[in-house]
This record gives structure tokens, sequence and C-alpha cells, in this order.
């Protein structure tokens, strides 16, 4: 009976956690928590509605992820990025992505493997015809997340899932100072033809020369306005 009562006590514990980490990984992730936001883990919890337990577990998580620092006696804060940090952020996307695309192509996706990517672009061209960037850039993100969840290398997988969590902040900030995207949105066409054909060499490819464009663009835009802690 008490390792019963034991075991669904941890499983609540872990579900508070995991409530309390996908609250302050969406506050992050939307700037409600600005970069360099510092609050005292009593603080968080006090936030959350919640006991200090499961905050303290969630923010060991985010701080795994790069998206925080603990601070003894000082709590938690939201770490800052800089157009260094994003630079070798987009070198790992680069590299971890287009090996994961490479994969998918290798698997000879189905058709209804591919029907989220193909919803995401059509989402993408869409917005595009309205310059609607917010749309855009929530259809671009599920485009990304839908490729890696083809993938079947799980331990890949999470190392892009990680980064990308890393790079979201910063480019919903510079989302107004781009350009309209549509030559990314053609090139989302385009990848999704690839990994049709199953070529992992030309999909690897394609989506490497896709990173790295939009890597220069966005460490451009960062350097262009002097934002070097975002």
């Amino acid at each position: 009976m008490l390792e019963s009562q034991n075991s669904v006590n941890e499983h609540k514990r872990e579900s508070l956690t995991e409530k309390a980490y996908r609250r302050l990984k969406q506050e992050i992730l939307e700037n409600s928590m600005v970069p360099g936001f510092q609050a005292l883990e009593s603080e968080l919890a006090k936030r959350l509605g919640m006991s200090r337990t499961p905050v303290r577990e969630a923010v060991i998580r985010l701080q795994d992820e790069g998206l925080v620092e603990v601070i003894p006696r000082r709590g938690m804060r939201v770490l800052p990025m800089s157009p260094h940090d994003m630079k070798e952020i987009y070198e790992v996307l680069t590299c971890v992505e287009s090996e994961a695309a490479a994969m998918v192509a290798a698997q000879r996706p189905s058709e209804t493997d591919l029907e989220p990517l193909q919803a995401a672009t059509r989402k993408m061209e869409e917005a595009v015809k309205q310059e609607n960037l917010e749309d855009w850039a929530e259809a671009d993100q599920s485009y990304h997340l839908a490729l890696l969840n083809i993938c079947e290398n799980k331990r890949l997988v999470q190392i892009a899932f990680n980064h990308f969590d890393q790079a979201h902040r910063v480019r919903m900030f510079t989302l107004r100072l781009r350009e309209l995207p549509s030559q990314s949105t053609r090139e989302h066409r385009e990848q999704v033809e690839a990994l049709r054909s199953g070529n992992p060499s030309l999909v690897r490819e394609m989506y490497r020369t896709h990173r790295e464009r939009a890597a220069e663009e966005l460490i451009g835009i960062l350097k262009k306005y002097h934002l070097n802690n975002l």
C-alpha cells in the first residue's frame, strides 16, 4: 500500500514538474520573461501557483537546454543570446537538421509522412500572400518540427529540438526586421519534393544551403541593429 502511494506521489510530482517546465519555457520563448530576467525559486513558484520542488526540477531542465542559468542563492536567470551564440546555434542546426533530413529521405517517407510538411508549406505560401509574418513564422516552425518528428534517430532529433528552441526567441524578435520570406517559402516547397524523391545527398545539400542562408540573414540583422543580447 505504501509503495503504491509513493508511486502516485511520484507521478503527481512529475506531472507538476512537466507543467512548470512547459509554462516557464513558453514564457521564455514568447519573451514574457525577457533576456536577463531573474527570479528566485520562491518567486517562480508563486508565479506558477505551485510548490518549489517541481519548479526547481523544471529550471534544472531548462538549464540543461541552454535557456537559463541557475545562480546559487539568486535563483534563475534567462540567458541572453548574442550574434556569436546564434552563429554557433545555427552551425549546429545546419549540421544536425541537414543530416536528419537526409535520413528521412533515405527512409522513403510516405505521402502521409509528408503531409504535415506540405500543410505547413501551404500555410507559409498563404501567409506570404497576406504578408502575415506571425502566421508565416508559426507555419515555418511547424514545418521544421514535422520534419524532425519523421526522423527515426531520436538522439539527433533531441539535439535539434534543443537548439531550435534556443534560436526561436531571437527569430521571433527579429521577425519584422527581415524581408518578406518568399525565397525561404519556395525552398521549403522544393525540400518537400526532394524528400519525396528519396535522394539523401540532394536533400542534405538543400537543407544545408537553406540553413546557412538563414543564419547569414539573421546574424546580419543582429549586427546591423547592434542587437547584442536578446
